[in-house]
């Protein structure tokens, strides 16, 4: 095998791997859009609330990121339903420009909390707990199978609340039609505040897992690329759909690191750049052709 492919190869999986956790915080993005109807533009500075926990856990008390989630999880869920009830609550039946800047207040705040406890400097950590060796084709860290692995799980799990849970039912009740779920006797507010909490909560796990991958780039703006990257995966399968969103995510690792490859072979170009354009230039022809994205919009 030559080495082009070799490093294409190698690119591709360590893709699919990173695809699971990019499908991950996309789910809580899509969940709560097809809930609430809201677009949750401070998505990324939840997913940086993720990443200091795990580099506080690791830090601190020695736990790994894989452990700490479950830390993760229950701030994302008290966060989610703190902000629901203060600011989200007042706000279901606003225009779409009010939550929009709504969020992307609870972003912002949320950063320059950050930035206030904890510094504007870059943090990181190393958790080695080994290599899996794929001759020729990559060495991938064990605690990136982890990510995988725990990426996996809780899609799984959520896939069967939603399908065997009473609150996961109501919770597609209120998706497909509110007011019918409301007629029915579903308490749609108190939906609305679980939908929103689970939401940030996914969101907080996904960040958490994510310094499995950047562990050095841990800082209070990290997120911002990270919320661009949600809204592509998540239109690219259905902005309404949390499962759209997951399978997606593995699609855009692929198209991400694939990309990257083939553009570092152009000279003259800056390869990550470029990966960037891509993937908002393919999700552009992709809408053209299915703008309900690729798995429909529920």
């Amino acid at each position: 095998m030559s080495p082009f492919w070799i490093q294409l190869s190698g690119n591709l999986l360590n893709g699919i791997i990173l695809g699971s956790v990019y499908g991950l915080m996309t789910m809580g993005l899509s969940l709560i859009f097809g809930v609430l109807k809201i677009v949750n533009v401070g998505h990324g500075a939840f997913m940086m609330i993720g990443a200091y926990i795990a580099y506080w856990m690791f830090h601190l008390l020695g736990i790994p990121p894989i452990l700490s989630l479950f830390i993760a999880l229950a701030v994302g869920l008290a966060l989610g339903y703190l902000f629901f009830q203060i600011v989200i609550r007042r706000l279901t039946a606003a225009p779409e420009l009010t939550t929009l800047l709504a969020t992307f207040a609870m972003g912002i705040l949320l950063e320059e909390s950050a930035r206030a406890l904890w510094g504007p400097d870059f943090r990181g950590f190393s958790w080695n707990v080994g290599r899996l060796m794929l001759p020729p084709v990559a060495i991938i860290p064990l605690g990136k199978i982890y990510a995988l692995l725990s990426s996996i799980i809780v899609a799984v799990l959520l896939y069967l609340w939603f399908k065997k849970g009473r609150s996961g039912s109501a919770v597609r009740a209120v998706m497909e039609d509110r007011e019918g779920a409301r007629v029915c006797g579903i308490n749609v507010e108190g939906i609305y505040a679980l939908s929103f909490s689970v939401g940030i909560g996914l969101t907080v796990v996904s960040g958490d897992l994510l310094t499995l991958f950047v562990p050095v780039g841990i800082n209070p703006y990290m997120g911002g690329v990270y919320t661009l990257k949600a809204f592509v995966i998540a239109v690219l399968g259905g902005l309404s759909s949390p499962w759209g969103a997951f399978f997606s995510g593995f699609l855009f690792g692929l198209i991400e690191n694939g990309s990257y490859t083939l553009f570092g072979l152009v000279p003259g170009i800056e390869p990550f750049s470029m990966t960037q354009f891509f993937a908002f230039f393919l999700l552009l022809i992709i809408l053209l052709w299915k703008p309900t994205g690729l798995f429909g919009a529920k």
